[in-house]
């Protein structure tokens, strides 16, 4: 997919962040969201279908409560988001019906999405909305939310929607023009980078974190989103949200900003669900015969090629499985508890019902089951 394509796009997300919202912790900034409202109401006389994703509860609330910096304790957070998000559901709901366009909100957490049936039934609520015309507003559940169940930034949540409703395109908002080769601020030599594979190893080296503190994310996380929306087939372009119609230029296929370019094989729905997890609740580390075949040939994994166990997990949870070095290859859902998989790591499936009592699985994790990261 190329940016002259993005134009033949029928499902755009669009993430804006914090420090945009809330034009850097001041307020909301109306003038600013009246402008990308306009601009995605334009999209939808043209039969785009758009979710938008909002940032800036939290930053609203502390300005809503005068607060000078962001709180660190859980309940303040929440406490702060509850209020800065009835502003601004009140702001987009007033702008987007000046186009006549009726606005729903829509309140995540992880847990909504980490169970395959809540994560059916999100999605079709978000698909049924966008039958009816209706723009999704979406944020993280900032008000229940713990940090067991956080998505821990909305470049994240971006991205999952994307998946979720199977997008052509992510736009990830931010302060920043897009991706640089280097920190902007502390080199003035550095470069925009203008288009770049998901794949591309560079990211990993020029990602770096918030500058505004006034969010959770920063360009790590936008690379982190991108890398999830491409399991879809997304594309992902992060820009800034200050260029004059900015969403309508992009959509032309104007280069503005960082073109990520999806170019790996989406994943089957189930697995993009599985790959979005972000709630592991443990890890197996593998022998080096093990990773080869994962990699190479998408067998399941056998506890075999299991070397050791760590965490403490049931049966059907999310485990990541590690190389020797450390490094996460696959994740799945696993058939056996942590203290039965130790049992049985290193060894032949016909030895289960002599090192447990039972047998219920020859896999640890089924392929079905099984993602490679």
């Amino acid at each position: 997919m190329s940016r002259s394509d993005f134009s033949k796009a029928k499902r755009v997300v669009v993430k804006i962040g914090s420090s945009l919202l809330t034009d850097g912790g001041r307020g909301l900034n109306k003038p600013a969201i009246a402008g990308w409202v306009e601009q995605m109401a334009a999209l939808r006389k043209h039969d785009v279908d758009v979710v938008l994703v909002s940032s800036g509860s939290v930053a609203e609330g502390m300005s809503r409560l005068k607060l000078k910096t962001r709180p660190k304790t859980l309940h303040e957070l929440q406490a702060a988001a509850s209020v800065g998000q009835m502003g601004l559901v009140r702001r987009f709901e007033d702008e987007f019906q000046t186009h006549g366009l009726l606005a729903a909100q829509v309140l995540l957490t992880h847990d909504d999405l980490s169970d395959r049936q809540r994560y059916l039934n999100a999605r079709s609520t978000l698909l049924t909305l966008l039958d009816f015309g209706v723009v999704p507003v979406i944020n993280e559940n900032d008000a229940v939310a713990t940090e067991e169940i956080r998505f821990g930034d909305n470049d994240t949540l971006g991205a999952l929607v994307a998946n979720l409703v199977e997008a052509d395109l992510l736009l990830l908002l931010t302060d920043q023009l897009g991706l640089f080769d280097a920190n902007p601020s502390l080199n003035p030599a550095a470069q925009l980078i203008s288009e770049i594979s998901v794949n591309e190893s560079l990211l990993d080296e020029v990602a770096g974190g918030s500058i505004s503190g006034l969010g959770r994310g920063g360009m790590f996380t936008k690379v982190r989103a991108a890398r999830l929306a491409a399991r879809s087939g997304a594309a992902t372009v992060i820009v800034s949200g200050k260029l004059e119609q900015v969403v309508n230029r992009v959509f032309a296929g104007e280069a503005l900003g960082t073109y990520m370019i999806p170019n790996i094989a989406p994943l089957a729905a189930r697995k993009q669900w599985l790959a979005g997890q972000l709630q592991l609740k443990g890890s197996v580390t593998l022998d080096d015969g093990a990773v080869k075949i994962l990699k190479a040939a998408g067998k399941s994994l056998l506890a075999v090629g299991v070397k050791t166990v760590s965490g403490s997990f049931q049966r059907g949870d999310l485990v990541s499985c590690l190389d020797a070095h450390g490094q996460e290859i696959a994740r799945g859902l696993i058939n056996y508890g942590a203290d039965d998989a130790a049992k049985i790591a290193g060894k032949p499936s016909s030895e289960f019902e002599a090192l447990l009592g039972y047998a219920d699985d020859d896999e640890l994790i089924h392929r079905d089951n099984l993602v490679l990261v």
